[in-house]
């Protein structure tokens, strides 16, 4: 099975490949063999560190509305490498979401080390923006990013995101919220 001919969206450089619950399952089992088959990707072990994150969407595709929302790898069309991944943290207008934004979605993404700095995460954020905008009519994100994490900042108000607030994660401890209307007025 060839999980990259579904629901694939494709940037100049990059492929973001919508994860089954079958490679989170596989994924959290550490079956890197199974998971490079179907994904047709080498997946560095980098992936396979977070299981709790795993668990975590594997939990939340219970809801089929989800699953467009859900995990996906960032991939090199050229060397079909997995050089990190993009979520959904849940469907748009998520109750947590309307202090911030009503009708918008929040999403994460994390680019492996030895990947970063080459322009992937802006580009992948950019596909799946426009994807959100074009195919689902979602026209409000939401990134929350830690106060001292300056390259993730840089990058959302280079996307054109402002600050809209702050709160506590239970997880993550203070994190900055911000948000952008998309279309911004200035996109290229």
């Amino acid at each position: 099975m060839n999980q990259r001919d579904n629901q694939t969206i494709r940037s100049a450089r990059l492929d973001l490949v919508l994860l089954s619950p079958e490679v989170l399952r596989l994924s959290i089992a550490g079956d890197m063999q199974a998971v490079e088959r179907i994904l047709q990707l080498s997946v560095p072990t980098e992936w396979y560190e977070d299981k709790s994150l795993l668990r975590f969407r594997l939990q939340q595709l219970k809801d089929p509305g989800y699953q467009p929302w859900s995990l996906r790898a960032i991939a090199l069309h050229e060397k079909q490498i997995m050089v990190g991944y993009f979520n959904f943290h849940t469907q748009p207008g998520d109750a947590y979401l309307l202090p911030f934004s009503h009708h918008g979605v929040e999403f994460g993404y994390e680019v492996f080390p030895q990947f970063r700095r080459q322009g992937y995460a802006r580009e992948a954020c950019l596909a799946l923006m426009k994807w959100a905008y074009e195919e689902q009519h979602v026209a409000e994100f939401v990134v929350s990013i830690a106060p001292d994490n300056i390259p993730s900042r840089r990058l959302a108000e280079g996307l054109g995101f402002v600050q809209v607030g702050s709160h506590m994660d239970e997880v993550d401890g203070p994190e900055d919220v911000f948000r952008l209307r998309y279309p911004p007025s200035d996109a290229a």
